[in-house]
C-alpha cells in the first residue's frame, strides 16, 4: 500500500506520523509513504520532496511575497504524487497549498481517494472555501468537535471528529490528574505568570513589546509576581533580543518538557492567539489572549466572519477566554484582566469550570490516529469495490 501525504506545518507532521504508525499496524510492513513531510514523517520512512519549512508562512502578506516559489512547489508536488500513483492521498492543514494540490490530483485522477485532515477554519472566515474542499476531497477528518456540523451546514464533504492530538499528550494527562484533585489550583502569595508571545518571528515582533509592558504593569500591582516564558529553540535568540528592552525579565525556558512543566506550575497565562489557547485550557491555566495581524491581513480583516478566534471559546460555545486585538492590546487592560485570573476571583473560577467542559466535550474513546486510519482505509476499499 502506498499513501501520499501533503502537508506544510510541523504540527501537521505530528498528525501525519501518528496516522502513518496506525496504518502500518494495519498493513504491517506493506506500507510506502511518499509526498511531503517533516522530521517525524522522515523517521517513518518518507523521503520528503522538499523541506516543508518552505511552506511555513504566516499571514497573507507572507504568502504574497513568496507566491512564485509556492506555485512552483505546488506543481512539483502534484506531478510527483501523480507519478507515484498512490492508493490514497492525505492532505493535512495548510489549506491554501494542500487543497490546490488535491484539486490538481482530482482533475487528473478522479478515482484516487483523497482524505483531508484539519479542514479550513470556515467557522472563522471565508466559509465558501467549503465548496473547494468538497470538490477536492472525499472525507474530512476534524480535530474539533464543533467542526462536522459546520461543514454539513455549509454543504461540505462528509466529516468525522476523531479527537485532537493534544488529548493524547502525556504531559497533559498528568496535569489532568492534578486538576481532578484540585480543580482551582493557585500558588498563593507568590503568583506566577506564563508568557507566550508565539512561536513565529512575525508574532514575536508584533507582540513582545506589549507583553513586556503588561508584565511591568502587573509587577507594580503585584510585586511578588514572577514569570516564565517558554521559547522554541528556532526563535529563542529573537526572544532574548526583545527581552533586552523589558523592565522586568521573566525566566526563559526551551524544550517540550520545560514548556509543559511551566504549564503545570503557573497560575495564569498571557498568550498569542492560536492553538496554544487550547493547550492552556486543557492544562487548566486561566488565560488572556492577544494578537496583532500583519499589515496585509489587517487590511482585509473584514473577511473574518467568526464570533471568536479562540478555540476553547468555540468548543464551549461561549466567550470563556477574553481576547484582545490590535488597539485593545493595551498593557493596563491586559494587566487588569490577568490580575483577576492570578487571584481567587469569580473570573478565575469561571474559566476553570469552563475548561472542565472543554475537556469533556473533546474526549474520545480511541486514539485519533487509529480513527483516522480507519477512515483512510475505508476510502481505499470503497474505491476498489
Amino acid at each position: 500500500m502506498k499513501i501520499a501525504f501533503v502537508l506544510g506545518e510541523e504540527s501537521a507532521d505530528r498528525i501525519a506520523a501518528d496516522l502513518a504508525r496506525a496504518l502500518r499496524r494495519r498493513v504491517r510492513d506493506d506500507l510506502q509513504l511518499v509526498g511531503l513531510g517533516g522530521a517525524m514523517m522522515q523517521e517513518e520512512g518518507l523521503a520528503s520532496l522538499f523541506d516543508i519549512e518552505e511552506l511555513s508562512i504566516i499571514g497573507l502578506g507572507g504568502i504574497l511575497v513568496r507566491l512564485p516559489q509556492l506555485m512552483r512547489r505546488l506543481s512539483q508536488t502534484a506531478e510527483a504524487i501523480l507519478a507515484e500513483a498512490p492508493d490514497a492521498v492525505v492532505t493535512i492543514d495548510s489549506f491554501t497549498f494542500t487543497n490546490r494540490v488535491a484539486s490538481r490530483i482530482r482533475r487528473a485522477r478522479p478515482e484516487m481517494p483523497i482524505v483531508n485532515i484539519v479542514p479550513p477554519a470556515v467557522w472563522a472566515y471565508r466559509p465558501k472555501r467549503v465548496k473547494a474542499l468538497k470538490a477536492a476531497v472525499d472525507h474530512a477528518i476534524c480535530l474539533f468537535p464543533f467542526e462536522p456540523a459546520f461543514l454539513e451546514q455549509l454543504g461540505g464533504p462528509p466529516a468525522t471528529y476523531v479527537g485532537h492530538p493534544l488529548m493524547s499528550e502525556p504531559h497533559l494527562s498528568a496535569i489532568g490528574a492534578r486538576l481532578a484533585a484540585d480543580p482551582v489550583p493557585l500558588a498563593g502569595s507568590s503568583p506566577k505568570l506564563l508568557i507566550l508571545p508565539g512561536s513565529r518571528r512575525g508574532e514575536i515582533e508584533r507582540l513582545m513589546d506589549d507583553f513586556g509592558r503588561t508584565y511591568a504593569f502587573l509587577k507594580k500591582r503585584m510585586p511578588s509576581l514572577s514569570a516564565v516564558l517558554p521559547a522554541v529553540p528556532r526563535v529563542r535568540s529573537l526572544v532574548e533580543r526583545k527581552l533586552e528592552g523589558w523592565e522586568h525579565r521573566p525566566e526563559v525556558v526551551s524544550g517540550e518538557d520545560e514548556k509543559w512543566q511551566a504549564f503545570g506550575s503557573t497560575d495564569a497565562a498571557l498568550a498569542a492567539s492560536g492553538t496554544v489557547a487550547l493547550e492552556l485550557a486543557l492544562a487548566g491555566v486561566p488565560t488572556v489572549v492577544a494578537y496583532r495581524l500583519d499589515p496585509v491581513a489587517y487590511a482585509i480583516r473584514h473577511i473574518i466572519t467568526g464570533w471568536t478566534a479562540v478555540l476553547p471559546n468555540l468548543i464551549a460555545d461561549h466567550p470563556l477566554i477574553p481576547e484582545h486585538f490590535h488597539e485593545f492590546v493595551r498593557a493596563d487592560l491586559l494587566g487588569r484582566r490577568l490580575e483577576r485570573l492570578l487571584t481567587d476571583t469569580p473570573e478565575r473560577r469561571a474559566q476553570l469550570l469552563g475548561f472542565a467542559d472543554v475537556r469533556r466535550l473533546m474526549a474520545v474513546d480511541r486514539p485519533p490516529g487509529e480513527a483516522a486510519a480507519d477512515i483512510v482505509l475505508a476510502q481505499i476499499e470503497a474505491r476498489r469495490a
